[in-house]
């Protein structure tokens, strides 16, 4: 019981003679080691908010303005127009400017200090100005007007400086409020084509008498929160379309993200984890430190950071009512699941993070541990996996004190959450089916060997593949990319492995072992997971899900028909569901909205007019190949406009969305939002992004390629497809749905999105690759 002896710090002993201490020097030195990291982190915090209060100014440009007043003092030149002789009247005599020279420097410094804040200010208010204008989106490619060219070269000047991660935060413009008449215009305009007459006449009826009578009271306390709040829709919205949600995390929010599929380092599942896991909290670090760059559109034009905020040492936890999010400032553990056992395993020997060889060592002893899980700790994590209110009841119930609190909370303060699966799982391009299975194993696992509260979970599989599942509410699906083309590049090009698979270096061996996490849980309590397991498992067993690598072409032929990769693949998909269910239907796709302060995301309605003509004039089959060029050009033009728009915060649901809220606060019953807002998404998709990191050159190395990931469909007859245009010549798509729907089948609506996609290619007859 070394590992015992090692959590306390002192030992004592009452004697005839007195009280007799044992100190443990070993332990008081981690705690030494602790207090100073923890310090240095808190003086890197300090240091970094200084820097980042005063960027695009810096240290070095106050002492430039201070040196430039104090010099041309020397030539009785008073650049002050007077000032500094004014403040230097109203400093006190006293020490320690007792002499009138003093003074008069004390004085000038204060000038200076003022003159550069006030500058500082001025370059701020400028570059929020600048980053206002989205007039460059709206151009078409090679046809960039003067103005933007002016604008470019301002906002390259204000941001030249390197920044850290949150500089821009506060340069940063907020998300507008779009007009109400706008918005309801809009709407109607994205629902006339699924409409027929009668059910248009209604609902257009709705949203006159909405305009015209509720919507003004609602939108001037949504413009009042817009001036108040940074931003007037993410705290609702993760208030109240994620934490709000009683129903089971997994499969309906939960999301999954997939590894390297065409390449792999090493079949060794502790090593590859322990590079991973060292890699994620370098990242961490770095994080912590705000050396990460920000993502910045064409380079120039900054995203907003906010999200990354709660990466690590987030957890949800349940309420009866609603859930609430719990973050961290640091942990120094991960919490480990595998064969029903619970463990705890430390990053840090005192102050210094574990190398990936000392990683693999522990997490190897944990795969070599053969004691069997406690009485109802096997299915335990299937709580996360069932309702929200029967955790939220079974944690208080169950959870408030003794071993399983001190257990509980060993999981929800980790960094994040390990799973050691038993199973193997890759993709095989002769096996297609393969790579289905390998993303029902991260969507849901077997429904109690993962923790869907932790913000992720990091999968390893036996033969060494890994995987994420990631919780939701936290932040969106580019935020876990980043993180994640960082694990994987610094993995494959950065630590490395031996001949044999193993991590580099050697362990160190008197690292005390993983703790095993202890628990006491009653047989009350040992019936609630079991029930919550019976609903996680029908949920899992219900999802279809049809993972497939689109060979044919990628983004390089796309372009040569002169359209955009995303507006291609979104009429395809249109195209693809008439074919598949003989009808449109409502379509969301997720852009974001993080060119403003706090921006989340925005629904881009990809079923429009212009997609439907162009479906319907392909599926007649009488048309000209020219005629369907211009029907589709027509149809890309439309939806890259909406893109923008989205993207540009002139969207049409989340300003919907909140008025919504507001109506609710105020008691306002609007017929028109409560439709609007009921409506269901019968086919939700969702672009995965990829090189926000360059870690390393795609074209020198083609076959490092993640296949992006996938999630649940978002309505009981619909589907939900995501898909990552991988490359030049590649697209990988992850469709969706439920069994128990007659109307829907992932596999057959997948066959169908492939034949959409040659069929568009050859209207404008670009050779394709075979397959």
């Amino acid at each position: 019981m070394a590992e015992a002896h090692q959590a306390v710090a002192f030992q004592f002993t009452v004697t005839p003679e007195g009280v007799d201490f044992r100190l443990s020097r070993e332990v008081l030195k981690h705690i030494y080691l602790s207090g100073i990291r923890s310090w240095k982190k808190r003086l890197i915090r300090i240091k970094n908010g200084i820097i980042r209060g005063v960027y695009p100014g810096s240290p070095t440009s106050w002492l430039v303005v201070v040196m430039a007043t104090v010099g041309s003092s020397y030539y009785n030149l008073d650049i002050s127009m007077g000032l500094v002789y004014y403040i230097q009247r109203w400093l006190p005599e006293g020490r320690p400017s007792r002499t009138p020279y003093t003074r008069r420097l004390f004085s000038m410094a204060i000038f200076s200090t003022g003159v550069w804040m006030m500058g500082i200010f001025f370059f701020r208010q400028t570059l929020k100005l600048l980053l206002s204008y989205h007039g460059w989106m709206f151009e078409m490619h090679g046809q960039t007007s003067h103005l933007t060219r002016v604008w470019a070269v301002c906002v390259r000047l204000l941001s030249s400086r390197r920044p850290m991660l949150y500089s821009f935060q506060t340069s940063l413009p907020k998300l507008p409020v779009p007009s109400v008449p706008a918005t309801v215009h809009r709407y109607l305009e994205s629902v006339e084509h699924l409409l027929d007459d009668e059910q248009y006449y209604r609902m257009e009826t709705l949203a006159k008498e909405f305009e015209e009578k509720t919507a003004p009271r609602l939108q001037k306390y949504l413009v009042l929160k817009s001036w108040w709040a940074t931003n007037y829709v993410s705290d609702w919205w993760e208030e109240y379309v994620y934490l709000r949600g009683r129903n089971p995390l997994m499969v309906n929010s939960n999301y999954y993200v997939m590894d390297l599929v065409l390449v792999k380092n090493t079949d060794v599942q502790a090593a590859r984890l322990g590079n991973a896991v060292h890699a994620m909290i370098t990242y961490r670090r770095k994080l912590d430190r705000e050396e990460i760059k920000p993502v910045m559109a064409l380079g120039l034009v900054p995203m907003c950071s906010w999200q990354m905020e709660r990466m690590f040492n987030t957890t949800r936890i349940p309420g009866k009512d609603t859930d609430v999010l719990q973050h961290l400032p640091d942990s120094r553990h991960v919490a480990v699941y595998h064969k029903g056992r619970f463990f705890k395993v430390w990053l840090y020997e005192g102050s210094r993070l574990l190398k990936p060889r000392d990683l693999e060592m522990q997490f190897q002893r944990i795969l070599d541990d053969p004691s069997p899980p406690q009485p109802g700790e096997e299915r335990l994590a299937a709580l996360t996996a069932g309702g929200r209110v029967e955790w939220a009841q079974a944690r208080q119930a169950f959870f408030g004190s003794g071993k399983n609190k001190a257990a509980l909370d060993a999981i929800e303060r980790a960094a994040f959450f390990v799973a050691l699966d038993e199973e193997s799982h890759h993709y095989d391009p002769e096996d297609e089916a393969s790579l289905s299975l390998y993303g029902k194993a991260l969507l849901h696992g077997n429904c109690y060997n993962r923790w869907f509260d932790k913000s992720f979970t990091l999968i390893s599989f036996k033969n060494g593949q890994l995987g994420l599942n990631t919780e939701h509410a936290w932040a969106d699906a580019p935020i876990i990319g980043h993180l994640w083309e960082f694990v994987l590049g610094t993995d494959s090009f950065h630590l490395g492995y031996t001949e044999t698979g193993h991590c580099l270096g050697k362990p160190n061996p008197v690292l005390p072992p993983p703790q095993r996490l202890k628990w006491d849980i009653p047989e009350q309590c040992q019936a609630v997971i079991e029930s919550s397991y019976q609903v996680a498992k029908a949920l899992a067993d219900d999802v279809e899900l049809y993972c497939f690598q689109f060979l044919p072409f990628g983004k390089g032929l796309i372009k040569k028909c002169r359209t955009s990769p995303d507006a291609f693949v979104q009429i395809a998909l249109q195209l693809a569901h008439f074919r598949d269910r003989g009808k449109f239907c409502l379509t969301y796709e997720a852009s974001m909205t993080r060119m403003f302060r706090e921006g989340r995301t925005e629904t881009v309605r990809s079923c429009t007019r212009e997609s439907t003509a162009f479906v319907q004039a392909m599926v007649q089959g009488h048309h000209l190949n020219k005629d369907l060029q211009h029907l589709f050009r027509k149809a890309a033009e439309k939806h890259q406009n909406m893109y923008r728009l989205a993207m540009t915060g002139a969207g049409i649901d989340r300003h919907l969305f909140c008025l919504y809220v507001v109506s609710k606060y105020l008691g306002v019953e609007s017929p028109f939002l409560a439709e609007v807002l009921s409506e269901p998404w019968r086919l939700s998709t969702s672009q995965i992004a990829q090189f926000q990191i360059r870690m390393f050159d795609p074209n020198k190395y083609p076959k490092h390629l993640g296949a992006g990931g996938g999630f649940g469909p978002v309505a009981d007859d619909g589907y939900g497809v995501s898909y990552m245009i991988a490359g030049e010549d590649t697209i990988f798509f992850h469709v969706s749905s439920k069994f128990s729907s007659s109307e829907t089948n992932a596999q057959r609506f997948g066959n169908q999105i492939r034949q959409a996609l040659l069929d568009i290619a050859n209207l404008f007859q670009v050779p394709k690759a075979d397959g």
